[in-house]
């Protein structure tokens, strides 16, 4: 049994909501401002902490105030000129930082090295993503959304709290985005933001669920950097829960729901489950030779599986669902590539969980020429396996052979070679 706290993101997550859930479950709020005081910023910012409630569900709110002095209002100097603060760091008076200031700053207070650890690792994911989408170094990066000095405190805040709770591991479910367009440094984009896309690459998330931006790149940052297991799948003994209360206003309640408890990871443990996506699409309107082309175009993109099945929709039309498996790394290709390659308009996309059975593919010698073979290894121990039907294909265009002969005789031959070995 493990300590453990648990993420559950239905309505996303952002830095304030995370620091009000972490103080709901038992941060005390004066540990976290004595330790915020380190970085010396007292007039930058003031943090307020109240109770709240969305929707009929209380918890706890948290907002960081930057004041005029941080943003550099009636200073009367130019907003591209730096001056010290605190630690001997500089920052620009529209409330910017770079990467390599903000190091600095963290760097130097007097933290524990756990909370310099995990708030550096943070600022890194987010840092590395602005600098891979302006096509700069980490150390360069001058960015506004992580630079302002509300990301700072709840960055920070969340390492000191997170510390603070001394827990074993870290879980979260699936992370909520949204949906619609979200007005960032780079205009108005689609939602998720450029950087929060970049920071979650391999973590299972859902769009649409809301309408809004749901999870910011803040938010993303401290999900990547702290989460041990997206989607666990042993068993969790919840014993606190915490409620940070967002500030928007969705149509389900704006929180951020955490607990805190015990983490049996059970024996499916020495199993890790991959995270793939699911995505699928309804279509009622094309013809039934469109569809090889668009199977044939989803496999050599990286598709694991692709597949069609006979539905009936509304008004008894006859219809395709197409359904298509991938890894996340090719969940954004796929998807554009199954809506240009079909007449869909739209595309539903989940998080799955598979156990995978432990296979390769083994070059066999036949009396027809070298095919392949797919062996599996079973829980038990055991084995079985299947000759590379392509090959077998292939063999039978070239030789004139019939198709269910020459497998019977080669599958014969694979059987004796491999009982050989």
């Amino acid at each position: 049994m493990s300590r453990a706290l648990y993420f559950h993101c239905h309505a996303g997550i952002s830095g304030d909501m995370t620091l009000a859930a972490l103080i709901d479950i038992g941060v005390p709020e004066e540990h976290l401002r004595t330790e915020l005081g380190k970085l010396e910023l007292d007039d930058e910012f003031r943090l307020d902490v109240s109770g709240a409630m969305k929707m009929g569900i209380s918890g706890t709110q948290v907002r960081v105030h930057q004041m005029a002095s941080a943003s550099g209002d009636n200073h009367g100097h130019d907003h591209n000129h730096s001056h010290e603060r605190g630690h001997g760091h500089t920052h620009n008076h529209d409330g910017s930082r770079t990467y390599r200031e903000i190091k600095q700053m963290i760097e130097s207070a007097p933290y524990d090295q756990g909370v310099i650890d995990r708030a550096l690792d943070m600022f890194r994911l987010v840092g590395e993503a602005e600098g891979k989408i302006h096509d700069k170094p980490l150390d360069e990066v001058h960015f506004h959304e992580v630079g302002a000095i509300d990301s700072i405190v709840d960055i920070v805040g969340t390492a000191i709290a997170l510390e603070y709770l001394k827990v074993d591991m870290i879980l979260c479910g699936p992370v909520e985005l949204g949906a619609a367009r979200v007005q960032c440094v780079h205009g108005n984009f689609p939602v998720p933001a450029p950087a929060t896309s970049e920071i979650l690459e391999g973590v299972p998330s859902q769009s649409g669920g809301l309408e809004g931006e749901a999870t910011t790149p803040t938010g993303a940052a401290i999900l990547k950097s702290n989460v041990d297991h997206f989607q666990p799948q042993g068993v969790f003994t919840n014993e606190t829960v915490g409620y940070g209360i967002g500030h928007k206003d969705f149509t389900v309640p704006n929180v951020l729901r955490v607990l805190l408890g015990e983490y049996d990871e059970g024996s499916t443990s020495d199993i890790p489950p991959a995270a793939n996506y699911e995505l699928a699409t309804n279509i009622d309107d094309m013809s039934a030779e469109g569809f090889q082309p668009m199977l044939d175009s989803l496999f050599e993109a990286g598709a694991s599986d692709a597949f069609l099945t006979p539905i009936v929709m509304k008004k008894s039309r006859l219809a395709q669902s197409v359904t298509v498996l991938c890894r996340a790394e090719k969940l954004d290709e796929l998807a554009k590539l199954l809506m240009t390659e079909s007449s869909s308009i739209g595309v539903r996309i989940k998080p799955i969980w598979k156990q995978m059975l432990e296979r390769e593919i083994r070059k066999v010698k036949t009396s027809h020429g070298e095919v392949s073979v797919k062996i599996v290894t079973l829980p038990d121990g055991g084995q079985r396996w299947k000759v590379e039907h392509d090959h077998i294909v292939a063999i039978s265009r070239d030789t004139g052979e019939s198709y269910a002969r020459l497998k019977a005789k080669i599958e014969q031959e694979v059987h004796a070679a491999l009982d050989d070995n």
